[in-house]
C-alpha cells in the first residue's frame, strides 16, 4: 500500500465518520469532548473529585457514542472517563445540531 493509498483510506474513513455524526448528532442530549474524544451521549453524570491537593473528574455517560475513525463500533452502552485534564459537557439545542456538511465531502 502506498502513502498516497493509506491517506486517500484515512480521508475516506474521516469522511465517513463526519456523515455518521451528521446523521446520529439529533438523537442525542449531550455533546462531551476531553483531551482524548469526543463522545455524544443522553445522559451525563459528572463528579468532581479531590485526591490529596488534586482534583480529578468522573464522568460517566450512558447511550454514547465515540468519535473514533478506528473503532468498528462507536454506539456503547456506558462510557467511564476518569482524568485530570478538562472536560467540557454542553447540551444540544438541536437547532445548533443541523450543521450544514455538503453531501458532496
Amino acid at each position: 500500500m502506498s502513502a498516497e493509498d493509506l491517506d486517500n483510506y484515512e480521508t475516506n474513513a474521516e469522511l465517513s465518520l463526519y456523515r455518521e455524526y451528521r446523521d446520529v448528532v439529533k438523537l442525542f442530549k449531550y455533546v462531551v469532548e476531553t483531551e482524548r474524544r469526543f463522545y455524544l451521549a443522553n445522559n451525563v453524570d459528572f463528579h468532581t473529585c479531590s485526591a490529596g491537593q488534586d482534583v480529578y473528574f468522573d464522568v460517566r455517560l450512558t447511550d454514547a457514542w465515540v468519535w473514533d475513525i478506528y473503532r468498528s463500533t462507536r454506539f456503547v452502552r456506558t462510557v467511564r472517563i476518569v482524568t485530570f485534564k478538562d472536560v467540557n459537557v454542553e447540551e444540544i439545542r438541536h437547532s445548533d445540531a443541523d450543521i450544514d456538511i455538503p453531501d458532496h465531502l
